[in-house]
């Protein structure tokens, strides 16, 4: 049972780190927010300068970059509507961004009481045995009762990074997003500068 606990606790850990690194990966800024869009974004001032923007955005692919495509496509929209869909589309794009802190933040839960899980089984097995043998040698039951604190010190060192990962990677989402919403609005003030609201 005690090797059940140890296997679950080190998959826990290896899922872990494969979603840190990889959510690492997908959330940089420049993957997200890239400087091309943007600095073609700075020069679009009129409707020809959008199909320039839409070329960055297809050749750099991001999260920015589709909501752009999609509100460049509808700028013969009416405004309202315009910015009706793309706030729509920003919250799928916000969600995907989004994709995997939910595992960190089970992996925050699940770690400690796995290890707790651990403790409490290894301490049942230790007080059978003294039950059985009785308490004729300390430095046995000392380390017994060492190994059984093992499960939950395990436990913590999971869910410590997992609970740092998840809270900045949370942050930062807020942060693109906020950037993000802040260009879009941008480019869309601008492109419907010419025309009444």
């Amino acid at each position: 049972m005690d090797t059940l606990i140890y296997v679950l606790l080190g998959l826990t850990s290896v899922i872990g780190l494969a979603f840190i690194v990889e959510r690492a990966l997908a959330l940089r800024w420049s993957k997200v927010v890239p400087p091309e869009i943007t600095g073609a974004l700075s020069a679009c001032e009129t409707r020809e300068d959008a199909e320039k923007l839409r070329r960055v955005c297809t050749q750099k692919p991001s999260p920015l970059g589709r909501l752009l495509m999609l509100a460049s496509e509808r700028l013969d929209w009416p405004k309202e509507e315009n910015v009706d869909a793309l706030q729509t589309a920003a919250r799928h794009e916000i969600v995907r961004l989004e994709r995997g802190l939910v595992v960190l933040e089970i992996i925050v839960g699940i770690a400690p009481l796995l290890g707790l899980v651990g403790t409490i089984i290894g301490m049942m097995t230790l007080f059978d045995n003294i039950g059985a043998e009785g308490l004729n040698d300390a430095t046995r039951l000392a380390h017994g009762i060492g190994l059984i604190l093992k499960t939950t010190l395990i436990g913590l060192l999971i869910a410590i990074p997992a609970l740092v990962s998840w809270s900045y990677f949370s942050k930062k989402v807020e942060v693109l997003a906020v950037e993000m919403e802040a260009l879009c609005d941008d480019f869309v003030r601008r492109q419907y500068s010419d025309k009444k609201d």
